[in-house]
């Protein structure tokens, strides 16, 4: 594919991309059946539930709430907010290594991600790359989240990029889409290798850069 413009600005997504991130690593430590946790986390304390927080709601709101209609599941509801770092597994080390080869290019580098503005300080302590980016947009902290184009044009305005030299990286289809809407260049992010191959042939890095670098 021919690239008139040359991208000069990659814009990441966080979990799922460059950091892991899974409700079960702390609640199979408060389940010892499979079976219900994994109804726990589709019926109660489910991706719904926990986008309001990314949308800005409190946390000690959401936990009230739901508590209030699940009284017998307090305590495993609760640990979601208190024992929130638990739900943090690591970096995603092949694709950290891609972020660092471009900061090392001198390319632009920003973050955009649906996350609660209340755990977000925590991953910042915890992952030192996230002090690479010159901006990150978190979705609680907008009270707006992706899919949303108005939390991208958000992210655009506020660190004045040109959608048209962009490229943003996300493991959610539609938010690919989304940006790919506002005429950013856009890759569904499967694992680091294919992404890697799309940075060669963007020319945002070179084999030499990402292997040796």
């Amino acid at each position: 594919m021919n690239h008139s413009v040359n991208i000069d600005t990659v814009v990441f997504d966080l979990g799922g991309v460059l950091i892991d991130w899974n409700p079960r690593y702390l609640y199979r430590q408060l389940f010892d059946d499979e079976q219900a946790m994994e109804h726990f986390l589709a019926h109660i304390c489910n991706g719904e539930w926990n986008e309001q927080q990314d949308a800005g709601r409190p946390w000690h709101e959401a936990v009230a709430t739901l508590s209030a209609r699940h009284p017998e599941h307090a305590e495993r509801i609760a640990a979601y907010w208190h024992r929130w770092e638990e739900t943090l597994g690591d970096a995603i080390e092949e694709t950290v290594r891609l972020l660092a080869a471009l900061k090392r290019r001198g390319v632009r580098l920003y973050a955009l991600t649906n996350w609660s503005g209340e755990t977000f300080p925590v991953a910042r302590r915890r992952f030192a790359f996230l002090a690479w980016f010159e901006g990150i947009v978190v979705s609680g902290d907008e009270r707006l989240i992706k899919p949303d184009p108005q939390i991208f044009q958000r992210l655009l305005s506020r660190y004045a990029i040109d959608p048209a030299r962009a490229l943003y990286i996300d493991d959610a289809q539609r938010n690919v889409q989304a940006a790919a809407a506002l005429g950013m260049q856009a890759c569904w992010f499967r694992d680091a290798t294919a992404l890697r191959d799309r940075l060669l042939a963007l020319n945002l890095l070179t084999a030499e850069e990402v292997d040796h670098g």
